[in-house]
């Protein structure tokens, strides 16, 4: 199952080449060439919501392009496990919570059924984060190449948790993660991938001032002062509350006004929750303005960030945050936790500024709006290091060089011929 939309004409690989350069278009089609004719199945929870699904959406058709046959599978569960598995989420980015084993083999169950609905011949099965890692079980016997590619932050996980989903990871051939500072002890080989944004998605390209205009006042949000915006789910790693008190006292020096953005995911079932609290803590206050959407409209997200003086990210757990990137990339100044994945893009003092606490973040808020030109040019240097770190062409490159990577997993270095 592809879930792209069959009715949208998506952009080219040629279609790139005057935002990467023709140079990068080359380089991708010589290590297609070299790769052959390969397949591969991403296999994931959801089809829309988060950035594994963006991804997955740009990646799976420019593979194809490339002559690497691609698949898209979404696993089904319902609320149970969904419930089960956003408490395995938080749990291994270091909340307190455990999954009990009745639990864990409930998650078992589920993965056990959706073994039977995926049929797993590719040369190549890239198994996206903890809700179908158990897949695995059920594949003892292949002859292909499995792979796990965690998103999520797992530097500090509860190791009651991680004990028991390690010994199903360790039977993959390979594991992915988005940082060194995520990778746990395995006996497996382990491959760094950013995560990375399309810039001609409806996300992020560019727009028309006249439509930023329409989609602030679609929603009723004034512009006359400086807006600062968080874009995220809502979820309590996002730290939305902690938001809202770093602009309460950052208010209190600089005028402004707070946007808090949000959409819902399948498999996300806290997102309700966190929202009333985060209203709850907004008030009736009339310079925060909280948005929940299900889905959310990506031109609109897009107008969001554009129209945006600073944008934040005060995670307090982050697998990579590619809000980060795609607010960099239409050149907004950031100011981001100093965690997961987000000092990769956040240089602190060259791309952005990074933060460890809602003092911090008030003093971003000001530091930014009072000094406009150090502001922009944080913002052009996270441009830059956006086109060269974090589009979807090079992901697209990683996942060419995994396959070649899989079948020499004897060679350090790999030669290619012309």
């Amino acid at each position: 199952m592809n879930n792209s939309d069959p009715d949208k004409k998506l952009p080219s690989l040629l279609d790139y080449r005057e935002v990467v350069g023709p140079d990068i278009i080359e380089e991708l089609a010589i290590l297609a060439s070299h790769v052959g004719r390969k397949s591969i199945k991403m296999v994931n929870s959801t089809a829309v919501g988060g950035g594994v699904a963006e991804m997955l959406h740009r990646i799976v058709p420019l593979l194809n392009e490339l002559g690497i046959q691609t698949e898209w599978q979404v696993i089904k569960g319902d609320d149970v496990f969904f419930e089960i598995t956003k408490k395995m989420h938080n749990s291994l980015q270091g909340s307190e919570e455990t999954i009990s084993e009745r639990a864990f083999r409930t998650y078992l169950s589920y993965n056990e059924a959706n073994s039977k609905e995926i049929e797993a011949d590719q040369d190549l099965i890239v198994i996206h984060d903890p809700q179908p890692a158990a897949l695995i079980a059920w594949n003892q016997k292949r002859k292909n190449k499995w792979v796990w590619r965690c998103h999520i932050d797992l530097s500090h996980p509860n190791q009651k948790t991680w004990n028991l989903l390690k010994p199903y990871v360790e039977n993959y051939d390979a594991a992915i993660f988005s940082s060194p500072l995520f990778s746990p002890q395995l006996s497996i080989p382990q491959y760094r991938f950013y995560p990375a944004i399309d810039p001609l998605d409806d996300k992020n390209k560019q727009l028309e001032k006249h439509y930023v205009r329409s989609v602030f006042k679609k929603y009723g949000i004034p512009r006359d002062k400086p807006i600062v915006t968080q874009i995220s789910r809502y979820d309590p790693w996002k730290d939305p509350v902690g938001v809202i008190k770093a602009f309460r006292l950052a208010r209190k020096h600089v005028e402004c006004r707070l946007l808090l953005v949000g959409d819902k995911a399948a498999d996300d079932p806290e997102s309700d929750e966190v929202f009333e609290k985060v209203r709850a803590e907004a008030g009736d206050d009339p310079e925060i303005h909280t948005l929940l959407f299900s889905p959310s409209i990506p031109t609109e997200i897009n107008a969001f960030q554009r129209g945006s003086d600073i944008v934040l990210q005060k995670s307090l757990r982050e697998g990579f945050a590619l809000t980060v990137s795609e607010a960099l990339w239409k050149k907004r100044p950031v100011i981001g936790a100093a965690v997961g994945g987000i000092p990769a893009q956040v240089i602190d003092g060259y791309t952005g500024l990074l933060v460890y606490s809602v003092e911090g973040a008030n003093l971003g808020i000001r530091q930014l709006l009072n000094q406009p030109d150090f502001a922009k040019t944080l913002a052009e240097n996270g441009h830059q290091r956006v086109k060269d770190e974090f589009l979807i062409t090079k992901n697209v490159k990683r996942y060419l060089l995994l396959l070649l990577a899989l079948e020499r997993p004897d060679k350090q270095t790999i030669f290619l011929s012309s």
